[in-house]
């Protein structure tokens, strides 16, 4: 047999390959934000400044800036060049669909609707008649957008040409779109680009083998699938993992793009932070829809260096603003640390796809603390101002933001605004899951769900003013007396721990005692996997109230982390706290590790917050809502006296 012959029957094969699993999907499922209505007094307000803010404000800056032009010039309805400085631009409008599809879910709205449509119109007339879709390449190949990367034809230059990045958020934004809507106009642009992305790309003889500079194609294949049935985009999903690192089909890009081993023999986390949580959640993808143990021992592998060596305590990954990467084991200065917004948002997508694969309560340990640390802060209070890179420590004076010392407007390179659009309105995904008679509560913040678990319905309603109090009621309606598994995350600042491993850790080893009842009956709480766990038949009626301990607590970091030698950080509940100028113009910024805090709520000051007042009279406050009264010195670590 010919041996063009044999390597179309292996592409074959690898395209219609099918997961090793009858039922290809995740053991535990989210329950779905269409099925949980969030009430939250945290929460809600920061998805509504989303919806009624932020979408309109993005959509203004997207149109100032040329991005809805470029889409019509390459469609020949406009005549002009290319506007804009990044070949990613496309993906802004992409991110909006997103984050507005997820709104419509929880917010019908007709307005935003026809506005979601109009934009998917645009769309539609940048795409090629083939499907091509990258509207810089089609308007002139000539054309440079950046000067780190160079012009070119289709798929020339795909270290950072970011076309088939382009592609992976359109996947995403589609899917979403379809989800919401049930329309196809944005499914039906995103399957006909995922095609040609299939006769493109792949194992064949006459294919092309080069792989993504910038990761995100892999888990919008996925989502294509999931949504389609259409295995040939699983498959290809899994062939730009598989070929990663191969020095048999591509001259590698590096570390800086994790393309400089197999996928699956990488152990340390490098490179660009957000390109590598991105392939991590793709990975783990593969690792559930194939049952394959090879990629599951990589993210473990990966998972344990990041967490136990590389991620701030606020949850942020990235250390260095050189190539926006991490840095080499335990280097997480503050200053200028860069964790940004993006690489936050993807370790949150990461984490939940492990903690659904496995159910271990670690995974939502890191997903918390990043999600009310790591993510959050990087959009300020009215919706309209934005961190990039968000450091521990800022001095007033040094201008990490992209040029500014505090949160911008916009950036020329638009990624972190738009990203944290697309993600809030989703957060009530996270919420609860479930696994056959088993249901999970990950997150505590007030809402009302409905969940169906095996053939019964289930109506939960929780309330609580978590972060600021540790109370939570939580009163289980079935629709019928029904006997399952409820399983009660306990955060892990509750079991005394920071994150998993030894990276950082509380001065104070005691531990309170958590309080639970049952119908008002106090309940003996017994866990060994993070969880209480209670298995009964449940009835209209049923409350169960529980009692966080919440105290003030102070945290260190590992010896081997040099620069945090000799200084103490502040937690309350899941929330990092830091010492801003505003509220200490005439007090050092130290602090004892043996000192005391005082905690008081103060419902008009930046949204509502409870503040920390220590035995040296330092004002805290919670990292998330720093940076929104103007320019001023801040930090996390305090040096201790």
């Amino acid at each position: 047999m010919k041996l063009v012959s044999i390597l179309m029957i292996v592409f074959l094969a690898v395209a219609c390959a099918q997961p090793k699993t009858e039922n290809p999907a995740y053991p535990i499922k989210a329950v779905n934000l269409r099925q949980v209505k969030i009430t939250d007094n945290f929460w809600l307000p920061k998805i509504k400044t989303i919806q009624q803010t932020t979408i309109a404000y993005a959509i203004d800056k997207c149109s100032t800036e040329g991005r809805m032009d470029n889409f019509l010039i390459a469609g020949g309805k406009m005549e002009g060049k290319t506007r804009g400085q990044m070949p990613f631009d496309d993906t802004d409008l992409y991110k909006i669909i997103e984050g507005a599809s997820y709104s419509l879910i929880s917010n019908p709205d007709p307005e935003l609707e026809t506005l979601v449509d109009s934009l998917i119109a645009i769309i539609a007339i940048g795409q090629e008649k083939d499907g091509y879709l990258t509207t810089y390449k089609t308007i002139d190949s000539t054309y440079a957008p950046a000067s780190w990367c160079p012009a070119g034809g289709r798929w020339q230059n795909l270290a950072c040409s970011h076309e088939l990045y382009n592609s992976g958020h359109m996947f995403e934004a589609a899917a979403a779109h379809y989800a919401a809507t049930g329309k196809t106009s944005f499914l039906n642009i995103a399957t006909r680009n995922a095609d040609l992305l299939c006769q493109v790309f792949g194992p064949g003889e006459k294919q092309n083998h080069m792989v993504p500079g910038h990761q995100i194609v892999e888990t919008g294949l996925i989502k294509l699938y999931q949504s389609t049935g259409e295995k040939k985009y699983l498959a290809l999903a899994k062939h730009f993992l598989d070929s990663r690192g191969d020095s048999t089909t591509h001259q590698l890009y590096g570390p800086y793009n994790q393309d400089h081993v197999p996928v699956i023999q990488q152990d340390e986390v490098v490179g660009h932070a957000v390109r590598a949580v991105y392939m991590y959640a793709g990975m783990t993808d593969i690792a559930a829809l194939y049952n394959d143990s090879l990629y599951l021992n990589a993210v473990n592998a990966l998972w344990e260096n990041m967490v136990t060596k590389k991620i701030y305590l606020t949850g942020g990954i990235g250390a260095r603003h050189d190539g926006e990467a991490f840095g080499e084991n335990y280097e997480l200065p503050n200053l200028t640390a860069y964790s940004e917004t993006c690489a936050a948002i993807g370790s949150v997508y990461w984490n939940q796809r492990l903690f659904l694969l496995t159910g271990d309560v670690k995974y939502l340990d890191v997903l918390e603390r990043t999600l009310y640390n790591g993510v959050i802060p990087g959009i300020s209070l009215n919706g309209e101002g934005f961190f990039y890179p968000n450091p521990l420590e800022a001095d007033g004076n040094y201008k990490f933001n992209q040029g500014a010392c505090t949160r911008s407007s916009w950036f020329d390179c638009s990624c972190c605004p738009t990203n944290l659009i697309r993600f809030i309105p989703s957060m009530p995904n996270l919420i609860y899951a479930t696994k056959g008679n088993e249901l999970f509560v990950n997150l505590y913040l007030s809402n009302e769900a409905d969940i169906a678990l095996g053939k019964s319905q289930v109506h939960v309603t929780q309330t609580t003013n978590y972060p600021w109090e540790g109370k939570v009621q939580i009163k289980i309606e079935p629709e019928k007396k029904t006997e399952f598994t409820l399983k009660l995350r306990i955060p892990g600042w509750v079991r005394n721990e920071v994150l998993p491993g030894n990276l950082y850790s509380y001065v104070e080893q005691e531990k309170a005692t958590l309080q639970l009842s049952l119908n008002g009956k106090a309940e003996v709480v017994e866990s060994t996997d993070g969880f209480i766990t209670i298995n009964r038949v449940w009835e209209k009626g049923d409350v169960i109230a529980m009692d966080f301990p919440m105290e003030v607590k102070t945290v260190m970091a590992n010896e081997k982390v040099e620069n945090l030698k000799g200084s103490v950080a502040f937690e309350y509940g899941p929330l990092v706290y830091c010492a801003e100028e505003a509220d200490n113009q005439n007090v050092e910024f130290k602090m004892s590790s043996e000192s005391h805090a005082t905690v008081s709520y103060h419902p008009d000051l930046l949204g509502g917050i409870n503040e920390l007042t220590t035995d040296n009279q330092l004002t805290l406050i919670p990292y998330y809502s720093w940076s929104n009264r103007g320019v001023g010195r801040m930090k996390v670590w305090l040096d201790e006296e």
